[in-house]
């Protein structure tokens, strides 16, 4: 049977699979809002970083009208940067309870329906709904959180697909020619799966400077060991199949071999190890946020937000903390679940 019935057979299988298709569906949708994710904030702003420090820790659901005075130096936009990276503000905006604070309006006027009449020639009052609050530095939650949505996935697919091409290549290896390699490579492999993983991705951040593509190496580097045992398990026991043999007895080079002909017959497994890889980078990528090493503000990242907010859990304020480790959890748990039905269907013994 080929490969491409057997792929065929295996995503059959995976449609039967609720919990695991509505997870495919769920990390759709947040790949959806990461790209796109300015055409839905409420704060567009680079990396949602607008602060209203009179406006901190306001609850969900609140209501502010704004003041907008426009910017006196004329701020150059482009419709393309501007949805997937954010732009400034093209106007100041202060809220109604800080009027005093505009020049040019007297602090006696309270906000009523006369106040826009009384307000200077290109003053606005426009109204925003904080719909998850405000953190303690008075920026939109709501924005914030669907913002990391992008840190969180850029991190583990980067860290994937640096740990896919170094554990497939040492992996392909270490199975095809066995011997002195196969020895060097396992060597190696024992020694990195030896150190515990957060700690050697703490050691390798520290190294390379605390920073958002830092992560991306130092999570990448700790996840290959797993991808190049199980792809040198895999390659054992395909090295000695029929089509192996062929193509050896055709004077095919050993390269084309390995990555045309053993490598698509073996990616069940190095799927479902990877979706398990996606999910540990995000947990490492806020475990390190949390402890301040990792992704640094103002760029938003669940476990910054987490450590920003954790001693609001015992106040009345515990959603600041509770939500993003919700998003967290429910990221990690479709990326599980992805993996768990990924690996079930591709079981031959089903």
């Amino acid at each position: 049977m080929s490969s491409t019935s057997l792929n065929k057979i295996a995503w059959n299988k995976f449609k039967k699979n609720n919990l695991s298709l509505f997870s495919l569906v769920f990390i759709s949708f947040l790949i959806f809002l990461a790209v796109f994710a300015y055409l839905f904030i409420p704060d567009k702003t680079p990396m949602a970083n607008q602060m209203y420090l009179e406006l901190a820790l306001k609850k969900p659901g609140t209501k502010i009208s704004f003041i907008q005075v426009p910017q006196k130096n004329e701020i150059k936009s482009d419709f393309f940067s501007d949805i997937f990276f954010g732009a400034p503000l093209k106007y100041t905006r202060t809220p109604i309870d800080s009027i005093s604070n505009i020049k040019g309006v007297p602090s006696y006027y309270k906000y009523n329906s006369q106040l826009k009449n009384k307000l200077p020639e290109n003053y606005t009052i426009t109204e925003s709904i904080f719909w998850f609050g405000t953190d303690r530095f008075g920026r939109d939650l709501l924005s914030r959180l669907i913002y990391g949505i992008r840190i969180s996935l850029s991190v583990g697919f980067i860290s994937v697909i640096i740990s896919l091409i170094i554990g497939i290549l040492l992996g392909l290896l270490a199975g095809y020619y066995r011997g002195i390699i196969d020895s060097i490579i396992m060597w190696l492999v024992n020694v990195v799966w030896s150190i515990p993983t957060l700690l050697m991705v703490i050691a390798i951040t520290l190294s390379l400077g605390k920073g958002f593509w830092q992560i991306f190496i130092a999570v990448g580097l700790t996840m290959w060991v797993e991808v190049a045992r199980v792809v040198r398990g895999q390659v054992i026991s395909a090295r000695e199949l029929e089509y192996v043999q062929v193509g050896k007895i055709l004077g095919f080079n050993s390269f084309r071999i390995m990555f045309k002909h053993i490598m698509p017959n073996i990616i069940g497994p190095v799927i479902v190890i990877s979706a398990a890889n996606f999910a540990s980078a995000i947990l490492i990528e806020a475990g390190l946020s949390f402890l301040g090493i990792g992704v640094q503000p103002p760029m938003p990242s669940w476990g910054g937000m987490i450590k920003d907010h954790y001693a609001y859990i015992i106040m009345d304020k515990a959603y600041l903390a509770l939500l993003p480790g919700l998003f967290i959890m429910l990221t990690v748990l479709s990326f599980m679940l992805l993996g768990n039905g990924i690996r079930d269907a591709f079981d031959v013994k089903n």
